[in-house]
């Protein structure tokens, strides 16, 4: 941020504010906020060094099924992507050639975890199923599981910890094991947790914490309940007391939905009513490394919000996107879905919305979204399957270098595009809501021309340049916050900074 005197002796002030690259703050109140923070960033992501219209999606696969499980299976010489929908599952490796396994289930939310050449599915309500391929031939089967007054169809999550199966048992504090390490059937054992936890409830997941981001002797294995009790246990053989040892037992806020656990760079990321939460930063392991990204605090306000109304929906999920360098948590909103996405590098936050997402899965390390039409490919394109991207941010208040009073004639965002484009900016005054709306008209080549206002609206021609226009803008007051809106597809827009010129002193109003 710069501050410079344009004229010696006038009253004109130059100053260049960046762009909101700390990405979304619903933590702190209005006058605490750093400059480059926003009060709302719907559909921008913040890179490390400008703000990044998010891309769009394209239908992958239609169907006549609401999806609300997609599952990746990978194995040296195969890779497919089930999709779980209209009580059966669909192969949709290759949208041309889908594939029904015509089956007759009672749920579509399962939870999965592959094991050596097997992909293991439970949902709580159906029997285990386990997918594989024989010689060339896929093979969707009901897995071969059974206990002492064990029954399988109440399985409802899954995981791989210590080259052993564990699994939940819905509606209990039981947790089954494979008697033997690398079995992907047979016998399990119960290990019952209910003379341990002090808040009772349910086994809600299972997770390995690995630590280093690897698998190795320092492993533990985590039990997370429905009342937000951790149990951690370092070991590999429950059934041994001499290799199978309590580390501790830990509260946090409950979890949600089952799936619940993300893991990210050695840590267990626990989705809670409370926040997405570093088991690092929760419990004092000794043995725990610190995570490298401070995850939900900074929008913990937002989360707050959603869970009031929403823990117990459908559709709570974690997943990250390499390729796009960030991590998407998927959260009910209402009768719709939004998405909180942070900077894995920065720790910045952002909002996606307009996406229609039950669920969420990487395939050929491209990343994918189930709905009630099917399957969808994301990050594909720069459009919402044909329709408009929607861009909303509210950068935070600053006093633009000084703290006096002062008028505010002229601002000048960069920016940078593909193509031509339309854009609303405007600056709101002294903590004041304007909440100025658009009226969208059909414009050039089917692009969403905004409606002229006050304030300045403006067609940009940058083509790949970065363009630097004036526009006037009219304001007093003492602190300043820029909005910038835009509707557009066919167009990826980047925002680096915006220019100010404005007066200060007496005579101003």
């Amino acid at each position: 941020m710069q501050t410079r005197q344009t004229n010696k002796g006038t009253k004109s002030i130059n100053y260049t504010l960046p762009a909101p690259i700390g990405g979304l703050n619903a933590r702190d109140s209005l006058d605490m906020m750093q400059a480059t923070d926003a009060i709302t960033m719907d559909n921008y992501y913040p890179a490390e060094t400008k703000v990044v219209l998010r891309k769009g999606y394209s239908h992958y696969v239609p169907l006549e099924a609401e999806i609300e499980t997609l599952a990746e299976y990978k194995s040296p010489s195969q890779n497919r992507l089930l999709a779980f929908g209209g009580k059966t599952v669909f192969d949709v490796s290759t949208p041309t050639k889908v594939v029904d396994f015509e089956k007759s289930f009672l749920s579509n939310r399962w939870q999965f975890a592959q094991f050596k050449d097997r992909l293991i599915c439970v949902n709580g309500v159906d029997a285990p199923y386990t997918y594989y391929f024989d010689d060339d031939e896929a093979v969707f089967k009901e897995a071969s599981f059974s206990g002492t007054n064990l029954s399988a169809n109440k399985l409802v999550n899954v995981c791989v910890s210590k080259k052993r199966l564990f699994f939940a048992e819905k509606g209990s504090l039981n947790v089954w094991y494979s008697e033997g390490v690398g079995e992907v059937q047979g016998n399990l054992v119960k290990f019952d947790l209910s003379t341990l936890v002090r808040r009772g409830g349910t086994i809600q997941a299972v997770g390995c914490w690995t630590q280093d981001g690897g698998q190795g002797i320092d492993d533990l294995t985590v039990f997370v309940t429905s009342e937000g009790e951790v149990l951690v246990y370092s070991g590999s053989d429950p059934g041994n007391a001499d290799d199978w040892t309590l580390k501790g037992c830990y509260l946090i806020s409950r979890p949600l939905g089952y799936r619940c656990l993300l893991e990210y760079q050695g840590d267990l990321v626990v989705l809670t009513v409370d926040g997405y939460l570093p088991l690092s930063k929760a419990l004092p392991v000794s043995q725990a490394n610190a995570s490298s990204v401070s995850f939900s605090d900074k929008i913990r306000g937002l989360v707050l919000e959603r869970t009031k109304s929403n823990a117990s929906k459908e559709g709570w999920q974690g997943i990250l996107y390499p390729d796009g360098g960030y991590g998407l948590f998927n959260v009910p909103a209402g009768g719709q879905f939004e998405q909180h996405i942070v900077n894995l590098n920065s720790g910045a936050w952002c909002r996606f919305t307009g996406i229609p997402a039950c669920c969420w899965s990487l395939y050929g390390n491209r990343l994918y979204f189930g709905s009630k039409k099917g399957v969808y490919l994301f990050d594909d394109g720069y459009s919402d399957n044909g329709t408009e991207i929607k861009g909303t941010v509210r950068q935070a208040y600053t006093d633009l270098g000084s703290p006096l009073l002062k008028k505010i004639q002229l601002i000048n965002p960069r920016t940078k595009a593909s193509a031509k484009y339309a854009l609303v900016i405007y600056t709101e005054m002294d903590f004041i809501d304007e909440d100025k709306d658009f009226k969208a008209q059909i414009g050039v080549a089917g692009l969403t021309k905004w409606n002229t206002a006050p304030w300045g609206s403006k067609w940009a021609t940058l083509k790949g340049k970065i363009r630097s226009q004036w526009i006037a803008n009219n304001a007093t007051g003492f602190k300043a916050s820029v909005v910038f809106k835009t509707k557009t597809k066919g167009n990826l827009i980047e925002w680096i900074d915006t220019g100010f010129r404005y007066e200060t002193g007496s005579g101003i109003l």
